[in-house]
């Protein structure tokens, strides 16, 4: 478990994790249908509590216990008052076991029940999906596509039970067509796959209800994965020392920025200094330095002509950010090369990573933070974006097998992978998606892993940062037009409690 109180750390378990959790509490002596009892309730309490006001509700039920959740809710909804319309996939009389002892509650409640056809017309305010929920093994085919078409072309709010049908709730993948739910609630275990791959898309906002399980207390089923929390910073960003000087607060060196590419180096230079680092060197080509130094004069800006040059700077440095602008022509190579020499933290990042994976395809270390997006980490476990992407979780466990240290895959539900295990990042936003994004996220990191004497925590409080910053961003001035260079001010008020 990641040395963290549980406080900033969630939970996260895979579907197989879930389904054990749900038998051990039904063994321990809760009845079946009634914890598909208390799933209904608690999701009725999500519906009121966001539409409050609606006066009718479409509930699509599947085959399977997902479906029993969609019965038992919708006859909560007929005694509130709601008009509902109930449309199961499989007639009443081929149902079984609580599915069936469920359909059978809300038909006693006044509830009718349709079956599923191809000209049925969706006419709630909102409608339920309670179809597949985690039950999905392959992807979306035959009768469930066109009811999940016809809910996605509805254009009326969605809430999905325990996951959205269509999602994989270990990876995050879309199987092939998924339910895009305005809101998810989801039962006893909150699944990994709700945060990260293309789940962010299509789940809303995330509500998790435990029904009174307490997971944790299963000792033997730890959890695959922990979510941030933001919580974490005020755990963290306690007042400084009265006495602190900058030669407690990190020497961070940032190497890149190859002729004609001085922009992302300087951004990630800039960050790092914003973030707090006592004093940020960058070494740069020579015909960068004039503007380095004209734009932050903080930041101690150093041309170098190759690897001879950079050698020489970061003899002091507590950590080496290598790869932000760098390129993978001889000057960039010669300085990865340099920086590899050394034993000092290094962050790799931009075409660091590349050239990893091109001419450095064995090196493997502990003290380093590799940060790769889909297509970089791709290039360096040998196979295609879409795998990556098909199990980001995975793909993030291998790589940090493979290569050692710590590893954040980035991206929507970015993925940090170390030595404790697999945490996720459930901040950001679409906005993000520019360039020099990923420069500054190196330079935070560069920072604060200076200022942690656990690298793996550092990173984790990098990449929470940096996506909070993102999302402060966002909210003062919206998405669209967000600047990697717009992140550090806002980085800067959350860091300062």
């Amino acid at each position: 478990m990641p040395t963290l109180s549980t406080s900033s750390l969630r939970p996260l378990y895979t579907a197989a994790q879930v389904r054990e959790l749900d038998r051990r509490t039904i063994a321990g002596g809760i009845e079946s249908f009634a914890l598909m009892q208390r799933a209904a309730s608690s999701a009725w309490h999500s519906f009121r509590s966001r539409w409050p006001h609606a006066r009718s509700v479409t509930v699509l039920c599947g085959s399977g216990n997902n479906g029993g959740d969609g019965h038992v809710l919708a006859a909560l909804a007929m005694q509130s008052g709601l008009k509902v319309q109930r449309i199961s996939l499989r007639p009443l009389e081929a149902l079984t076991g609580d599915v069936a002892r469920a359909a059978e509650l809300a038909s006693a409640a006044g509830v009718g029940l349709d079956q599923w056809q191809s000209s049925t017309t969706l006419v709630g305010e909102v409608i339920v999906d309670a179809l597949l929920g985690t039950g999905l093994s392959g992807d979306v085919a035959g009768e469930i596509r066109p009811v999940i078409e016809a809910i996605n072309t509805s254009h009326q709010p969605v809430l999905a039970l325990d996951i959205p049908s269509g999602i994989s709730a270990d990876t995050g993948a879309v199987m092939g067509l998924a339910v895009n739910a305005t809101c998810t609630v989801t039962f006893i275990g909150d699944k990994i796959g709700l945060h990260t791959g293309d789940a962010p898309a299509y789940t809303g906002e995330i509500d998790f209800r435990p029904l009174g399980v307490k997971a944790q207390a299963f000792f033997d089923i730890p959890p695959s994965a922990w979510r941030l929390d933001d919580e974490l910073l005020g755990e963290v960003f306690t007042p400084r020392s009265r006495i602190s000087h900058k030669g407690d607060l990190g020497h961070i060196v940032v190497m890149g920025g190859a002729p004609g590419f001085g922009g992302a180096a300087l951004l990630a230079s800039q960050a790092a200094a914003r973030l707090g680092a006592g004093k940020v060197s960058l070494a740069t080509a020579p015909e960068h330095v004039a503007a380095s130094l004209m734009r932050c004069p903080e930041v101690m800006a150093h041309g170098v002509r190759g690897g001879a040059d950079a050698s020489q700077l970061p003899c002091q440095a507590d950590v080496i950010v290598v790869g932000p602008g760098l390129g993978q022509e001889a000057w960039g190579q010669a300085i990865l090369q340099s920086a590899l020499q050394l034993d000092v933290p290094l962050i790799v990042d931009a075409d660091a990573l590349n050239l990893l994976a091109s001419r450095w395809p064995d090196v493997r270390r502990d003290n380093w933070v590799l940060t790769p997006h889909p297509g970089e980490a791709a290039r360096l476990l040998g196979c295609s974006v879409a795998d990556i992407q098909a199990d980001r979780p995975a793909a993030a466990r291998a790589l940090q097998r493979a290569r050692g240290g710590v590893v954040i895959l980035k991206g929507a539900g970015s993925l940090v992978a170390g030595p404790s295990g697999l945490v996720i990042c459930p901040y950001g936003n679409p906005g993000m998606a520019s360039g020099g994004m990923g420069d500054v996220l190196s330079g935070m990191l560069g920072t604060l892993i200076a200022q942690n004497d656990n690298m793996e925590r550092g990173a984790w409080l990098g990449v929470m940062v940096h996506a909070l910053a993102g999302d402060e961003a966002a909210k003062a001035t919206g998405e669209r037009g967000l600047l990697a260079s717009d992140l550090a001010s806002y980085a800067r008020v959350l860091i300062n409690p």
